[in-house]
């Protein structure tokens, strides 16, 4: 599964990609999250550890996330393991003229195991609800940038 979604964002990139990639601070500033738990002595770039927990789809579900990634003020990386699958996120952060800049994510789920191969079509069905979730993280983000 592969999702792409982007926003653009009326602010500099470097302050665009700090309140991005300022990961402690999500739960802040994203409704979506419940609750975050930052589980490694790095708090900032690469080796960033982090347990997310969020309601989808009727259900509280919590992920484990490491930033593998960091490119200031140009991209970053994040990956996680869950239930069979590897996640892949990659941000990419682009200044356009006017301090305008478009926010990038690729969101890639692999399966790594034959059961999550097997499930892999049903979770197909849920691409749609994923990607407006992940389109609204970046909206909300956007709000908290541009106010």
């Amino acid at each position: 599964m592969k999702i792409c979604v982007a926003v653009e964002i009326n602010a500099p990139i470097e302050t665009v990609f700090d309140v991005f990639a300022d990961i402690p601070k999500a739960a802040e500033r994203v409704p979506g999250i419940d609750s975050l738990e930052v589980l490694s002595e790095v708090t900032s770039g690469v080796g960033l550890r982090w347990r997310e927990t969020r309601s989808m789809f009727g259900q509280e579900a919590t992920e484990v996330m490491e930033m593998t990634g960091f490119d200031p003020p140009n991209s970053y990386f994040v990956e996680a393991a869950s239930h069979g699958m590897h996640y892949q996120s990659t941000y990419t952060f682009e200044e356009r003229s006017g301090d305008v800049t478009t926010v990038t994510m690729e969101f890639i789920g692999t399966p790594v195991t034959f059961v999550a191969r097997l499930f892999t079509p049903m979770a197909l069905l849920f691409q749609g609800a994923t990607k407006r979730a992940l389109r609204q993280d970046m909206i909300d983000l956007k709000a908290f940038i541009e106010s």
